[in-house]
């Protein structure tokens, strides 16, 4: 445990966020009115961007809504969109937060369209973030044609706790009501972006990280297959889903400490109360990331990687990939402590032992802080990205792989491709104080212009790239983009066959 009371996942959470939230000034701007079939918005103009922020998908999920699917919100006049809405429910400090979170936030060109849609699902490991971060501001996308939408869904105990143990039947299948939010808010686009110039039929989905696994997931569910065509998928995988069993255990747990703290009615509880109880259900529970999507036999019938190899995302594109030293995120550059399980994502800590003790075979050359970094990033990131791309190649999908080599220059990251970084390259905010801030500026134009040009539905390539081949059954080729970015073919493939069978 911190000091400050955080788990160390947690502590690192905020650290990862606290990147993203580089500022952006925005002076005096004058309104601009839509029409749409949900209501009337009132946003802001700014040099050639149209802004609305703060609008509801879905009423609010409180009162004897909370843990219940989101309900479609029409409203009457003319709403107010110039400001954000609060952030999820999260143990996040410094931000607005409230359960009437469910909103989404649109920058759109000036013009009639239709212009392709890109929907972001933002990342924070189904506990933290928000849809309002500074660098997921989608004014350059949308100044390149694109509209961009930022989405909001419910987080922790609200979104991912399966509630049917504590409070009946009627509950059951609530471990996936960040799902539904998330199906509520496509179908929103799906229904209102032509009012905004969008063309509902050319819909991008991604995100980073819980936003890029929530995308995996999102690919293999029936009731969210008409509303996208592609996806994007950013150090993800479609791997962290739960059994019911799984589900019941972690409902049972956290009713443990609803007892201990005396709260009898977690429908009148709070937000507050719930969210500290979280925190120390959290630091007691002995499984890794025990807060998750489950299968829960309806809307995830079975493991979403079974379901993109059967068919559920067939004909869409998918642009997929990872950092290269994801991992140095959570257990740092040059991590001395042995793994445990509670930096694992997936795996049970034997079974990732008996896989990580197997790679200074592969990797002889390397030390052993380097092997801990890349066996933790293949375990929670790199692996579950690689079978899903497998799975949707199987059924004969589209596939563009890639992998960011490039490392910071300074600071507690130098020499890693951490988790994260790719955000701040792809919305093309890199840092301006690196010392390697000129390269990094280089890298993140090229990766926005490749990614818009995906978004757009042509293959991604940028001025300065090389050309990209797709992913095939026996060629993983595999962009890596760096200082000079290159094409490889099949990269860490004696790694690959580490993990057969494991995952």
């Amino acid at each position: 445990m911190l000091a400050s009371g955080w788990t160390r996942r947690e502590f690192l959470l905020q650290a990862s966020l606290a990147v993203l939230a580089t500022g952006f000034a925005r002076g005096s701007e004058p309104a601009a009115s839509l029409a749409t079939p949900s209501g009337r918005l009132r946003g802001e103009l700014a040099e050639g961007v149209r802004v609305f922020r703060g609008i509801p998908f879905a009423h609010p999920p409180i009162g004897s809504l909370r843990f219940r699917p989101p309900e479609k919100f029409v409203w009457s006049g003319e709403r107010d969109a110039t400001r954000f809405a609060p952030a999820a429910m999260q143990s996040s400090r410094g931000m607005a937060m409230s359960e009437d979170c469910l909103a989404l936030n649109v920058w759109t060109p000036q013009g009639r369209g239709p212009f392709p849609v890109f929907v972001w699902i933002h990342g924070g490991g189904f506990l933290g973030g928000r849809s309002s971060e500074p660098v997921l501001d989608g004014a350059e996308m949308a100044r390149a044609g694109v509209v961009c939408i930022t989405v909001a869904y419910r987080l922790g105990v609200f979104g991912f706790l399966d509630m049917e143990p504590l409070l009946g039947p009627s509950y059951a299948g609530s471990a996936n009501l960040a799902l539904h939010d998330l199906i509520a808010a496509l179908r929103w686009v799906h229904e209102n972006v032509e009012a905004f110039g969008g063309d509902p039929e050319r819909v991008t989905v991604g995100g980073e990280s819980a936003g890029a696994k929530l995308t995996g997931i999102l690919m293999s569910i029936a009731e969210a297959r008409p509303y996208f065509h592609q996806m994007i998928s950013q150090s993800g995988g479609a791997e962290r889903v739960g059994t019911r069993e799984h589900s019941q255990r972690v409902s049972e747990g956290f009713a443990e400490e609803l007892k201990n703290a005396g709260v009898k009615n977690v429908r009148e509880a709070p937000a507050e109360e719930l969210i500290a109880l979280q925190h120390k259900f959290l630091t007691r529970w002995p499984e890794h990331f025990p807060l998750r999507a489950e299968i829960d036999g309806h809307l995830i019938p079975r493991l979403p990687t079974e379901s993109i190899a059967a068919g559920s995302a067939r004909g869409k594109r998918l642009l997929l990939g990872t950092m290269r030293d994801e991992s140095a995120l959570f257990i740092g550059a040059h991590p001395k402590h042995e793994v445990v399980a509670g930096d694992l994502g997936n795996l049970a800590l034997p079974r990732f032992t008996d896989v990580a003790k197997r790679y200074h075979d592969v990797y002889p050359q390397m030390g052993a802080e380097e092997l801990r970094i890349r066996a933790l990033t293949a375990e929670e990131y790199w692996i579950p990205s690689m079978r899903m791309a497998a799975a949707h190649l199987q059924d004969g999908g589209a596939c563009w792989l890639y992998r960011v080599d490039f490392s910071e220059s300074s600071g507690a990251y130098a020499g890693r491709a951490e988790h994260g970084l790719d955000v701040r390259l792809v919305w093309n905010r890199p840092s301006a104080i690196a010392a390697n801030a000129v390269e990094e500026a280089a890298l993140a134009r090229q990766m926005n212009q490749a990614w818009i040009r995906y978004i757009r539905g042509e293959a991604p390539a940028a001025q300065g790239l090389p050309e990209w081949p797709r992913m095939e059954r026996t060629v993983r080729y595999t962009m890596l983009l760096d200082h000079a970015s290159r094409v490889e073919k099949n990269p860490q493939e004696a790694e690959l066959r580490l993990w057969n069978g494991v995952l």
